[in-house]
């Protein structure tokens, strides 16, 4: 039996929000077709490149926030505990480390499966979780790369608040 009748409402594109939300903020942005846009933000301590991805066939919205650090080949093992460590902490999203070219980057999506449509408070809460995850362990991942601690003893210093003035 056929089913006639039946159309598929058309959704607005996530990346739409997404690319409202970089104009209104004056963030540098490249939309690489319609399931694509990349934008770069300054960050406290580096810069990050987020790329928003629409994946129709899951339908999620996917985000990669990558900083500019390339982790040498000799301290990946550590760089991976490290990730772990994190990831343990985290209640959203979570860390890689891409084996083939050393980056780290930030992942996390939004699932909206069954033509639900992104809002900009959506999206902008799935970007602030990964600036936030970001900025708050960059230390850590430089603690490992470049002054060459362990993953345990860098995420301690990094995560080492002082409370009151000296």
């Amino acid at each position: 039996m056929a089913l006639q009748g039946l159309s598929e409402e058309s959704r607005i594109n996530p990346l739409d929000v997404v690319e409202r939300m970089a104009s209104v903020n004056d963030w540098s942005f490249e939309r690489a077709g319609d399931d694509e846009i990349t934008i770069l933000i300054a960050g406290r301590w580096t810069d990050y490149q987020v790329s928003f991805s629409w994946m129709n066939d899951i339908e999620a919205l996917h985000l990669a926030c990558a900083f500019d650090m390339k982790v040498p080949e000799r301290r990946r093992v550590e760089v991976q505990q490290l990730v772990a460590l994190i990831n343990e902490q985290l209640w959203v999203g979570h860390f890689d480390l891409w084996i083939l070219d050393g980056m780290v980057m930030f992942r996390h999506a939004m699932v909206l499966s069954g033509g639900a449509e992104p809002s900009n408070l959506q999206c902008q809460a799935l970007l602030g979780k990964a600036l936030e995850a970001c900025e708050g362990y960059f230390p850590a991942f430089q603690f490992v790369v470049w002054a060459g601690k362990g993953a345990r003893e860098a995420l301690d210093s990094a995560m080492f608040q002082t409370s009151g003035e000296a």
